[in-house]
């Protein structure tokens, strides 16, 4: 007998053979990719292009989306009061989890001490590590960081990729839509229209992803290998349980007190996340997240804005390591940090954490940033982590993934712009979550699902 889901629609993805769902299709390419990668290493960093064209693909894509989603989403908000207390809600709310991202990390590290009994000596260290990555890790003063949101020219930002530049001229034409009278009704329709021709669009992208998985992992397995991890295993070892209690304890806290379930949102956006752990990239997951939140039941003018600001404000999995590689290069190196000290390197990790894209290897870059301008620890200490960094990229974005799905869904719910019955169903729960005493139901409408079904069909 045909299974149905909760809403009583026929559940698709039951009726199909496992083989042809996409998370398993992922699941499957990223052990071909480890397999590969350790018995060929040879050959598994040879197929590096098939993760980084995946990966350029997606990108490809990201900008026209988000610009068709953010617009339209604030075309939606009757009151445009709404977008600047979004703005400031999701602002708060991302600078606390950073706080507490940055706070587990350091007790981590501290606790359990991974670099304690190294004695490397300072003068040991390659400085050309550090030297490559100076550059890409740019000016850290915030004048810089917001000069740099504004982009060179209106096709610019579409050229270069960034999602804040983007999200800024999103913002300001949905304004001016807002505004321009039965003129702007064309240009509205016509941006509704062309969103849904780009979400069928990277639905056939999507189904690369079992490739593009199984090209990454790969490589990763391939060029570093598994015993690169060495000595340095400790260091990983910790990294991976500090993520793990901030998702468990930080993010698990968020999501009860708004009563929705971490573990089945988790599930919910497998898919993503499994895309993500093969790529090291939180990027190519963006498009597929900003669809499944509308699928939730949120409204889109709200999770259209919080989710890409996530991209560059919320980056937690690299807060997380930003304090703990940097006190890690402090215990090898046999150097003592005052706890003033200590708080003057959490202040400046506030801003450094927030300029890092969601790409591979923007933690390693944020740490070389930061490390620049701390007269206390030597920038030529990221020669100790070079070797091990895409080992701990994975974390990085799988952390800051969860994160941001998480906080979009809170920040609808604190707008009263999430329908809390179909978040319930969707997420598979029993009954309406709790709902504090007089908050409303958002009247987000459940949005159509032709995306998904294209994405999941993928063969």
């Amino acid at each position: 007998m045909q299974k149905q889901a909760r809403d009583g629609s026929p559940n698709t993805e039951a009726r199909k053979p496992l083989y042809r769902i996409l998370y398993v299709q992922v699941l499957i390419g990223l052990m071909l990719g480890v397999l590969t990668g350790h018995l060929w290493p040879e050959f598994g960093a040879a197929l590096k292009p098939f993760g980084d064209g995946f990966i350029k693909l997606v990108k490809m894509m990201i900008a026209p989306i988000v610009f068709c989603t953010v617009v339209s989403g604030i075309n939606s908000i009757s009151d445009s009061r709404e977008v600047g207390r979004t703005l400031a809600k999701s602002m708060a709310l991302f600078y606390l989890l950073t706080v507490l991202a940055l706070l587990v990390g350091l007790v981590a590290v501290s606790l359990i001490q991974p670099g304690v009994g190294m004695h490397v000596s300072v003068s040991t260290l390659d400085p050309s590590v550090a030297a490559k990555f100076t550059k890409q890790a740019g000016a850290t003063g915030f004048a810089d960081f917001v000069l740099h949101i504004i982009p060179h020219s209106f096709f610019g930002a579409f050229a270069e990729g960034e999602v804040l530049p983007v999200l800024l001229i999103s913002i300001l034409i949905a304004f001016g839509l807002s505004r321009a009278g039965d003129n702007g009704i064309v240009v509205t329709k016509a941006v509704a229209s062309f969103s849904h021709v780009l979400f069928v669009s990277f639905g056939f992208i999507m189904k690369l992803a079992p490739l593009g998985a199984f090209g990454a992992m790969a490589f990763t397995v391939g060029r570093y290998g598994i015993r690169s991890i060495g000595s340095l295993g400790l260091l990983i070892l910790t990294f991976y349980i500090a993520c793990s209690v901030f998702v468990v304890v930080v993010l698990g806290t968020l999501a009860r007190l708004n009563g929705f379930s971490l573990w089945k949102t988790i599930r919910y956006f497998k898919e993503e996340l499994l895309i993500v752990l093969g790529t090291s990239s939180s990027e190519p997951a963006l498009p597929g997240a900003l669809h499944k939140l509308q699928q939730l039941g949120c409204r889109k003018g709200v999770s259209g804005l919080v989710l890409p600001m996530g991209y560059s404000f919320n980056l937690d999995g690299s807060a997380i390591y930003l304090t703990l590689a940097s006190i890690f290069i402090a215990q090898a190196c046999d150097i003592h940090l005052s706890w003033g000290q200590i708080a003057a390197m959490l202040g400046l990790m506030l801003l450094t954490s927030k300029g890092a894209a969601g790409v591979t290897g923007s933690g390693f870059v944020a740490l070389v940033a930061t490390l620049s301008v701390m007269p206390d620890l030597p920038v030529t200490g990221v020669a100790l982590l070079v070797g091990i960094d895409r080992f701990m990229s994975e974390a990085r974005a799988l952390t800051s993934m969860i994160s941001n799905c998480v906080a979009s869904i809170t920040i609808s719910l604190w707008e009263d712009a999430c329908d809390r019955e179909v978040l319930a169903r969707e997420l598979g729960q029993s009954g309406t979550p709790n709902v504090p005493a007089g908050s409303k139901i958002g009247g987000a409408a459940q949005q159509d699902k032709s995306w998904i079904s294209t994405t999941q069909s993928a063969a």
